[in-house]
């Protein structure tokens, strides 16, 4: 057995100094850590697992949810928006820096070699998902954010001002003990147990959620929605430095795959044609944003008769299905492919069932963290929040990233902290590390962690009640004794320790804040059984939570600020802030009076021939344990040369990851180079390479002979990367591109359409109209309506097509080339065809016919039997609103069987 750590002492610790001291390496930190070393700071990044992998980033990114693209959304729209999620308890000027800052932060991250979703021309292909607002931007390489930050805080220029420090965590901000600023942190190293101490001139946390409070169903501890390790330590390092923290009542809490700790993927699934259904194959959801409003209709729905609920795909076309399936199954989480098919389920054939997860908080996704100003700033002096630790509501990824850049530079200004540090406050950080391994034979983590979480279970999850909440905070007061006295024995057993005090803390807390709001306010986040009205009068406030001199925790009824951009749902009253103090528990010792009567009631199997013993994998190639250790310097084209012409298959791909990684002058041809490598991993590993650096690669000669000669490559795949790098850098022309419309593949005919589309080739695009294949028509049809020049009449063959889908999709593109008289009677008569899809196409085509002939046939369509053609004719509509006819229209679907039917009607009166 292993020799026991020991207590080290304190005098013993390792210390470091630096200008800002940024603690967490997920997305909002890594952005810190740049800007402030970019502003001249010597920036110590401080990260408890590593950089290069840390995070709820790590696994990648599907989209941007909160994208403010010029011409497609404005910033007093989605400030608005984000007000009526969150109940109008927002500080506007936060989301207002998201708002207005977001759209040069994706620029930026472009600038870096992350990929955002554009269209043929070049401009971002922003999603409408909610039923207001086109702010979804997706990001087809989003797998790979995380390892393009980190090329950028490995940049030589960069590594001369971050110091990055993996396998630190700490437990403690340090303060000031006079004026209280922030100077510095404490912690420990989770492999070898050294206790750390840093001077800093200015503290940024951006350690993320508490994702590990709720327990899942399946009881796993680390099975939960959000990133696991994320257990609330910014939010307990905030409140012991005597931040102030708000919302903290109001929880995160999503819809998941049963039985899977992910995403059902709505944002994903909704533009390609998904939506949720009850088990009758009806939609539901009224709510327009996806709020703790939509999360309670959602709970309701799964708790009725009319349960399960599911995220209905089957009724997609097979392409369709198919792209979806490359999004969710990739970039999302690549075990979710996985977990359908040991059960059985095809897209195809069955709908995904939905649940409710585990709650938790979270600024990102809902509203609850540290108290920040709109420069990231917390109510500490030098202390800063930023990502979904700060209480920014619905910020998203975009949101993590813009306040990592705002506290980054803000700290910047900050020089090391010199003098003393209070004796005081390291000893207790020394005490919270290491009290486990003076008891090494306590209760383990597992079981102490199980018991408080399944606490936040049974007792803090909504709905909530004033005497259920005071059970949980008599639960976790009685706990802390069990927390204290925990044993371990290793440094990794002191990490989780450390964690399970920072979930009791936030459990606490969240028991706390929910207790003392009374109320009940965004939908299931707080959902008040004993206080089931919303109550704007008193309750249109901010719930402010610090810790008093004397170690309680108190509140504060803090007013909303007035609004930047008006809301006329919501009238904050304004006046001062109110002390709430300590919060009163609800005797919770007896039921009822000990001497009083009863009271009345008030109203998928492993195979039979599967090998018993799975060998082992062959121990790595010693050449590809070298060119790992060589990434971490950013090696050049010289170095890597060796390995990228290396005999061995294996070796060859690593290298060319290595070099999407790192990226030196002259990857573009190298890569291409690697596209006609003999072997399909490789050829593998430079289309994925290529795909995701092409925001960042010059466009040069070489480069683009390269791509062309790829072309001839017998691999579809890499003849279909070949086409998308070669239009989206504008280094082909129509005549190249109509050549590949004879390719053998239909997924590089696909991406011929798109480029003919981009070089707005009308003429050979028209010609391809005749192709045999079904996904390339609905290509060609689409990209008709997507030129620059858009006109009807090369869509004629395709109004007639056999195909069903073709001609839906050839109806729905008159939408924007135009439906004059002709080709509008043509949509009027085929909203009686017998497909769905052809008669949604024609609803969608009449937007663009004149009202006269357009509004008679929507008004009909409402009455059809099929949800979607009707959504169609409404949202055809709300464009001819001004006609008194359609305004009636719209006024009768306000009553409609479906809820996006009758949400969109509803958008007439606004």
């Amino acid at each position: 057995m292993d020799t026991p750590l020991t207590v080290p002492d304190l005098a013993d610790a390792t210390e470091l100094s630096c200008d800002v001291l940024v603690i967490g390496g997920g997305t909002a930190g890594t952005m810190a850590a740049l800007t402030a070393a970019e502003r001249g700071a010597d920036v110590l990044l401080l990260e408890k697992a590593h950089v290069r992998h840390s995070g709820a980033l790590a696994m990648g990114m599907d989209g941007v949810n909160n994208a403010v693209v010029p011409g497609r959304a404005e910033p007093d729209d989605y400030v608005a928006e984000i007000t009526r999620a969150n109940d109008g308890l927002v500080d506007q000027s936060t989301v207002r820096q998201t708002a207005t800052r977001g759209f040069a932060m994706v620029r930026r991250l472009e600038s870096y070699g992350v990929k955002f979703e554009k269209d043929e021309h070049g401009e971002y292909a922003v999603r409408q998902v909610h039923r207001s607002g086109s702010y979804v931007l997706p990001m087809p390489e989003g797998k790979d954010v995380k390892k393009v930050l980190y090329r950028q805080l490995r940049r030589r220029e960069m590594r001369e001002r971050i110091r990055i420090e993996n396998r630190v965590m700490p437990v403690r901000v340090l303060t000031h003990p006079d004026d209280g600023r922030a100077v510095g942190a404490a912690g420990f190293h989770t492999r070898t147990g050294e206790f750390v101490i840093v001077r800093a001139g200015a503290v940024i946390l951006a350690t993320g959620p508490c994702g590990r409070l709720g327990l899942p169903a399946s009881g796993y501890l680390y099975g939960t929605y959000e990133n696991p390790t994320n257990a609330g330590d910014g939010y307990a390092m905030a409140y012991h430095a005597g931040a102030a923290l708000t919302g903290i009542e109001c929880f995160q809490i999503n819809p998941l795959i049963k039985d899977y700790n992910g995403p059902a993927c709505a944002y994903v699934a909704n533009p390609f044609g998904g939506y949720q259904v009850n088990r009758h194959g009806e939609r539901f959801v009224e709510s327009d944003y996806w709020s703790g409003q939509m999360m309670a209709e959602f709970a309701a729905e799964l708790a009725s008769d009319r349960g399960p609920v599911y995220l209905k795909l089957s009724h997609l076309p097979e392409e369709t299905i198919g792209a979806v399936e490359s999004i969710l199954h990739t970039t999302e989480r690549p075990t979710r492919g996985t977990f359908h098919e040991n059960r059985g389920h095809d897209y195809r054939t069955h709908d995904i069932e939905m649940h409710i997860s585990e709650i938790g908080l979270c600024g990102g996704h809902s509203a609850s963290g540290v108290r920040v100003d709109d420069h990231a700033r917390t109510t500490v002096p030098r202390l800063y929040a930023a990502g979904d630790l700060a209480s920014v509501p619905h910020n998203y990824m975009i949101g993590a990233f813009v306040f990592g850049d705002l506290a980054g530079e803000d700290a910047s200004r900050y020089r090391a902290y010199e003098g003393e540090l209070d004796h005081e406050q390291l000893a207790a950080a020394h005490e919270l590390v290491y009290r486990p391994l003076r008891n090494p034979d306590g209760p383990p983590q597992p079981q102490v962690e199980y018991k408080l979480r399944r606490f936040v279970n049974d007792y803090v999850a909504p709905p909530k009640t004033g005497a259920k909440l005071s059970l949980a905070v008599e639960a976790f007061d009685r706990m802390s004794t069990e927390i204290a006295g925990m044993g371990a024995r290793t440094a990794h057993e002191l990490m989780r320790c450390a964690e399970v005090s920072f979930i009791r803390d936030c459990a606490e807390m969240a028991a706390r804040a929910s207790l003392a709001r009374t109320e009940s306010r965004w939908g299931l986040y707080h959902e008040r059984l004993d206080h089931p009205e919303r109550d704007d009068t008193d309750w249109l406030h901010h719930l402010d939570l610090r810790k008093s001199p004397s170690g309680a925790m108190e509140f504060t009824a803090r007013p909303v600020e007035p609004y930047v951009v008006p809301v006329p749902e919501f009238s904050p009253p304004g006046g001062p802030e109110r002390l709430l103090g300590e919060v009163a528990l609800v005797p919770v010792a007896t039921a009822g009076a000990r001497d009083a009567a009863p009271a009345a009631l008030t109203p998928r199997p492993v195979a039979a021939d599967a090998p018993a013993v799975v060998p082992a994998p062959a121990p790595p190639h010693p050449r590809l344990l070298r060119l790992l250790s060589l990434v971490e310097d950013s090696p050049d084209l010289d170095a890597l040369g060796p390995y990228l012409a290396d005999a061995d298959p294996a070796v060859r791909a690593a290298a060319v990851t290595a070099l999407g990684e790192t990226a030196p002058a002259g990857t573009g041809p190298v890569l291409a180079a690697r596209l006609r490598d003999e072997a399909a991993p490789v050829r593998a590993a430079a289309s994925a390479a290529l795909r995701e650096l092409v925001e960042v690669l010059p466009a040069e000669p070489a480069f683009a002979e390269g791509l062309r000669e790829a072309l001839g490559v017998s691999d579809p795949a890499v003849r279909a990367a070949a086409l998308d790098v070669l239009r989206a850098l504008r280094l082909g022309d129509a005549g190249l591109y109509a050549g590949a419309l004879a390719d053998p593949s239909v997924e590089v005919r696909v991406q011929a359409v798109r480029a003919l589309v981009s070089v707005d080739a009308v003429g050979e695009l028209a010609g391809a109209a005749a192709d045999p294949a079904r996904e390339v028509r609905v290509a060609v049809a689409r990209g008709l309506a997507a030129v620059r020049n858009p006109a009807p009449e090369p869509l004629a063959p395709l109004l007639d097509d056999p195909d069903p889908l073709v001609r839906g999709a050839a109806l729905a593109a008159l939408a924007g080339t135009g439906c004059p008289p002709a080709y509008a009677a043509g949509a009027g008569a085929a909203l009686g065809d017998r497909a769905w899809q052809v008669r949604s196409g024609a609803a969608t085509a009449l937007r663009a016919a004149t009202p006269g002939l357009a509004v008679p046939a929507l008004a009909g369509a409402l009455a059809d039997p099929n949800a979607d053609v009707r959504k169609a004719a409404v949202l055809s509509l709300l464009v001819h609103r001004a006609e008194p006819a359609a305004r009636a229209a719209l006024a009768g679907a306000a009553d409609d069987a479906d809820a996006d039917v009758r949400a969109y009607a509803s958008r007439a009166a606004r």
